[in-house]
């Protein structure tokens, strides 16, 4: 199906290497590797995105001119993609987004289109709302309505960049069960992914890139059912290197004062929410995108407006307080999108860890030297690459994105509690590791964390307690113990669906 050697150069700078990827017709195949890699790169070449600048690409065993190759070529070849971030207009709704640059429109018209949208969402798990304005959706919500609309057009080859970023485990595998029966229909899928146990459970082929060059490959027909599948094979491949083990944080004190709370806080989709976390203590925010966790971010950070209730912050009232004024008291926010509201695109990765920071800047003048000393200093720490202070953040792949607010947020001064929504979405195994990393140093410095995520795996592997919120409203909770037995993941999850009621354990 494809065929394809690649070289890609954004300025001075080689993103691909002649990276090589071979995707028979009909098959699953997962595409892994650092952040940085070029993953992305390679996808988005193969789909018309952006051009190459040398080597050669062949669909089903046609060669294609590179040079002439876009998204409107693609598209008639068959070819679907969900990109990480998106690409939907803002101000349509989902089902105008679906047609939009559709050759003559939409062949049923928009309601029908709509209605047949709706209907496969429901059948795949990822129930969307059609006429909904793109825009205004959650991260979750706009990613769900892109795979359902490329699944809706029935490409031939689909293309899905961390499509499971965001979904419950329940979603998860019922979208990688739609993924296996499309390829039983002779669909074939290409999947980027960071997640491991996802490319064991669905993937026929796998391809490694390190550092814009394919590195490995494996096979894994014969290893269906995983239990031959060496995944820390390909890990090492990923990385080029074993990953080190988790540090573990002990358990805050019994009497460790309480740094963040919210109490009985309403706001759009949040319904009488009340938590708290103690100093040294990391908890878990679990569900659905779109249940609540995005309002009791934003009202824990100051950035909503009308909300009821309260929020403290080292114990005092802040909840009239401005967000820069939370800052300024020892709160640290990474927030969900760092597209919208974490990074200034266009500016440099020193000025980007500067941000909001007038401990490095400097209140009257600003001190380039010390700027430049601490973007040093973090990309260093997190191992940002390129690890050039000057590099526009722009063009840095988005694990790197997320290293830089990462960074800025967690070397605040006097630390005393940090929001972290969705911290390592679409971020690889080796910045995983940093960026936990990071937060455990946050809450063994003193700092209450809460962790805001989709991913149960990450909550149990990094959290003291995980709340679940459903439909605006915390409906239980684990810790301790009943945290870490076996049943943990499960009992979350159908918590997380409202499939059944679960009892509270900790």
């Amino acid at each position: 199906m494809i065929e394809a050697t690649l070289t890609k150069r954004f300025g001075v700078r080689e993103v691909l290497s002649a990276a090589r990827i071979s995707v028979s017709a009909g098959t699953v195949h997962a595409l892994v590797g650092e952040n940085g890699a070029g993953k992305s790169t390679l996808v988005k070449i193969i789909a018309g995105v952006l051009h190459a600048d040398a080597g050669t690409l062949a669909i089903g065993g046609t060669t294609v001119d590179v040079a002439r190759w876009d998204r409107i070529r693609a598209r008639a070849a068959g070819i679907g993609i969900v990109q990480q971030h998106g690409a939907s207009a803002g101000t349509l709704s989902v089902v105008e987004n679906a047609v939009l640059g559709v050759e003559g429109g939409p062949i049923l018209g928009l309601a029908a289109t709509a209605e047949a949208l709706k209907k496969l969402g429901d059948q795949v798990g990822l129930p969307i709302d059609p006429w909904a304005e793109a825009g205004e959706l959650s991260v979750g919500a706009a990613q769900r309505a892109e795979i359902v609309a490329a699944l809706h057009l029935g490409a031939k080859l689909l293309i899905l960049d961390e499509p499971t970023a965001v979904l419950a485990p329940v979603e998860v595998d019922g979208l990688l069960a739609t993924l296996r029966k499309l390829a039983a229909t002779g669909t074939t899928i290409v999947i980027v992914t960071h997640k491991l146990d996802e490319v064991r459970a669905v993937a026929d082929d796998v391809t490694v890139l390190r550092a814009g060059a394919t590195v490995a490959t494996f096979d894994l027909r014969e290893a269906r059912d995983g239990s031959h599948v060496d995944v820390a094979a390909i890990a090492r491949a990923m990385v080029g290197a074993d990953l080190p083990a988790p540090a573990q944080v002990a358990e805050p004190a019994a009497d460790a004062k309480v740094v963040l709370a919210a109490k009985r806080v309403s706001i759009g989709g949040l319904h009488d929410a009340s938590l708290e976390v103690r100093a040294g203590e990391i908890v878990g925010v679990a569900g659905v995108d779109g249940n609540g966790q995005r309002e009791l971010a934003l009202a824990i950070v100051g950035l909503i407006s009308g909300m009821r209730g309260t929020i403290q912050l080292g114990g005092r009232d802040v909840t009239r307080s401005s967000p820069a004024a939370r800052l300024s008291a020892g709160l640290a926010h990474i927030p969900e999108d760092r597209h919208h509201g974490g990074l200034l695109l266009d500016a440099t990765i020193a000025d980007n860890l500067a941000l909001g920071r007038a401990d490095i800047t400097g209140r009257w003048r600003i001190d380039r030297e010390r700027v430049q000393s601490n973007a040093r200093d973090r990309i260093a720490e997190l191992d940002v690459r390129p690890a050039d202070p000057h590099a526009i953040v722009r063009a840095l792949s988005g694990g790197n994105q997320q290293k830089v607010v990462v960074g800025r947020e967690l070397s605040r001064p006097a630390l005393t509690a940090v929001v972290a929504s969705q911290p390592t979405r679409g971020v690889d195994l080796g910045a995983v590791a940093r960026i936990h990393d990071q937060l455990r140093a946050a809450a063994l410095r003193g700092a209450g964390v809460l962790v805001i995520s989709a991913d149960l795996d990450e909550l149990l592997a990094l959290c003291h307690r995980v709340v679940v919120l459903l439909r605006g409203k915390i409906v239980g909770e684990r810790a301790g113990a009943a945290l870490r037995s076996a049943d943990a993941r499960a009992a979350l999850g159908t918590l997380m669906t409202g499939a059944t009621d679960v009892e509270v354990r900790a």
